[in-house]
């Protein structure tokens, strides 16, 4: 269920900036994100490729649809047709396959490069010097993908100075390289902030953030 006052005060907070609000939706039911589209909200982010189909074909069609989850090559196919942003592209390779597939479905695929930030070795994404060889190469033959952004997930941590230097690097990889303008590449978004740190990510410069647990409340857990 959704909650409507924490969805509301996000807005509030949101009003007087040019942040994006992305509803995560993921593992929550179709009924739960119509409660919000009725409420206007139409940026939704998924995690799990089948998921997102299934949504897709079941909710409006004017809904903007961001895959904000670890996408493998082979599951870009399902996706490619409809899917609004995909976030998290963290290799040369998975943006050549989304070239690749958006050829096939004739469109340009919006895509934001993650870019590793976090001390967990579990987080993916581009280091810096991947970054600098990443323009230094640039992606020009892709005609038909976008590079919009940047986005990035910082550490797991109660320690907000921590969290906050994170935003901080992320905030200043993005300027050093938002002034170059490629006809595939203009940055514009950088996504960084989740529900327990997306008013610290909007302090540091944040344009989108990524809300699950405050608009739906926790995953359900297996007993």
């Amino acid at each position: 269920m959704i909650n409507i006052d924490n969805y509301k005060s996000v807005l509030g907070e949101l009003k007087h900036t040019k942040t994006t609000l992305v509803a995560v939706s993921k593992t929550k039911p179709a009924s739960d994100i119509e409660s919000l589209y009725a409420l206007g909200q139409k940026d939704f982010g998924e995690n799990y490729v089948q998921e997102l189909v299934d949504k897709q074909l079941m909710l409006p069609k004017d809904i903007r649809w961001h895959f904000i989850g670890h996408l493998q090559s082979n599951k870009v196919k399902y996706i490619a047709p409809f899917v609004y942003l995909i976030h998290g592209v963290d290799s040369f390779s998975l943006l050549k396959e989304i070239n690749k597939q958006a050829i096939k479905n004739n469109r340009t695929i919006d895509c934001l490069l993650q870019v590793h930030i976090a001390d967990e070795e579990t987080k993916f994404g581009f280091d810096e010097s991947e970054i600098e060889g990443l323009f230094a190469n640039s992606f020009n033959e892709l005609k038909n993908i976008r590079v919009v952004g940047m986005m990035g997930m910082a550490s797991f941590s109660e320690n907000q100075e921590k969290i906050k230097a994170e935003f901080i690097k992320l905030k200043s990889i993005f300027d050093k390289y938002s002034s170059i303008q490629l006809f595939n590449c203009q940055l514009q978004i950088l996504s960084m902030g989740m529900s327990g740190d997306y008013k610290l990510a909007i302090q540091e410069g944040s344009t989108m953030v990524r809300i699950g647990s405050l608009l739906f409340g926790s995953r359900l857990q297996a007993n």
